[in-house]
């Protein structure tokens, strides 16, 4: 699909608080962004119509998860450290993509969100 990248800016601008990742992205990056957000929206929501703001949020949500420090967490780093900065990741922090997907794409889609099940003891 050819993304008009504009306009994914200009939404996830306007519509999103922890932006600085995607904004920062070149567009060869945001595509790939675009793309991975659309395919797994598709197969999450196998019998949904995705609309163009679901896989925008969720593009921006790869990409601070994604990002240059992120991404070592999502690799199953425990720690790092560059010039005395250390990093250090909690074991929760390594998840499946889909687990990424905000409540805010559940409301666009039309899809009920996640449940928590819970069980009595």
């Amino acid at each position: 699909m050819a993304w008009n990248i504009e306009e994914a800016d200009a939404y996830i601008t306007a519509n999103t608080l922890d932006n600085e990742d995607w904004l920062d992205a070149d567009e060869t990056r945001k595509t790939a962004l675009l793309n991975v957000s659309d395919r797994t929206l598709n197969r999450v929501f196998k019998e949904h119509e995705i609309p163009e703001e679901a896989t925008y949020i969720f593009a921006n949500v790869l990409a601070f998860s994604f990002n240059d420090t992120m991404v070592q967490a999502q690799r199953g780093v425990a720690s790092f450290s560059i010039r005395g900065i250390s990093f250090t990741f909690k074991d929760w922090m390594k998840t499946d993509i889909e687990k990424l997907i905000p409540d805010e794409v559940y409301d666009l889609i039309g899809v009920p969100k996640r449940r928590v099940k819970s069980t009595i003891l």
